[in-house]
């Protein structure tokens, strides 16, 4: 009987110096050793993966957002539609993992949760970042990362840089769309705060849909990405509702009931709102 072919083809680069191979380009040892159980405990490892899996995927997102707000910006829609695809595919990334964090029981997440200490995921920079890029800014919030100079100063530096919908307004008003004048100098280190003569503008975006596509494309890639946002907002809530219940949370907050607040907070609220006078 003859064994299976051997898939060793005389054109593979066999003798490949570790820093110019796979694992180099990819810096694998320093990922792969980048995990440090205190525990002892066996979930402890699914604990750390998923959390850090995320970080990477924000990383991700944030990079993915910047041109996307920078094409906005250039009034060159062709690439953020585009890219708008990558982004709701990141998105998905995000969503799951909460699956599988929630194969978790309480039990086993009370055999570590003594070794987390004060550390939260509330202490995300990044997702800090996302949430101030895509409008939902308190300053307030940043001070838990004073002892992190760079973080601070990243999102200093997001705090006060227009946001993604900021931008937006911005090119509308550029195409002639009747965007008010206070959207468009308003305070951007501020929250964005539903306005019904943005959501005026916004119709007329959406009652004339031949002369705006592209603007109207946009709109509803928008609406795709807070869909997405709330679907992670909300996995995250059901997946600490279902481990730890209405305990307060490692990092101080009160667990539930903070996480179920942002699930009102929407960043680009006229895009909902119109819906209901078109």
């Amino acid at each position: 009987m003859r064994g299976p072919a051997s898939r060793a083809e005389s054109d593979i680069h066999w003798d490949v110096k570790a820093a110019e191979g796979y694992g180099g380009y990819l810096d694998l040892d320093r990922l792969l050793a980048a995990q440090h159980p205190r525990s002892g405990e066996h979930d402890e490892m699914l604990f750390i993966i998923i959390h850090q899996a995320s970080e990477l995927w924000m990383k991700l997102l944030l990079h993915e957002l910047g041109a996307v707000a920078a094409g906005i910006r250039d009034d060159a829609l062709g690439q953020p539609l585009k890219i708008f695809a990558r982004v709701g595919r990141i998105q998905q990334q995000l969503i799951q993992s909460w699956d599988v964090l929630s194969t978790m029981t309480p039990h086993d997440y009370q055999l570590l949760r003594p070794h987390l200490g004060p550390s939260s995921g509330f202490q995300s920079y990044q997702y800090r970042e996302l949430e101030f890029r895509l409008g939902n800014k308190d300053a307030a919030l940043i001070a838990v990362h004073r002892a992190d100079p760079p973080a601070l100063a990243r999102l200093e530096a997001a705090l006060a840089a227009p946001s993604l919908y900021d931008e937006t307004l911005r090119l509308l008003a550029r195409r002639g769309v009747p965007v008010p004048a206070h959207a468009l100098t308003r305070d951007v280190t501020k929250p964005y705060a539903a306005d019904p003569d943005v959501e005026a503008a916004w119709l007329t975006v959406y009652r004339d849909v031949d002369t705006y596509w592209d603007l109207y494309d946009l709109a509803e890639k928008l609406v795709d990405l807070e869909d997405r946002f709330q679907q992670w907002r909300f996995r995250h809530l059901k997946t600490v509702e279902r481990i730890i219940g209405m305990k307060g949370g490692t990092g101080g907050s009160s667990g539930v009931p903070f996480l179920a607040r942002a699930l009102g907070m929407s960043f680009f609220p006229e895009l909902w709102s119109l819906r209901t006078k078109l």
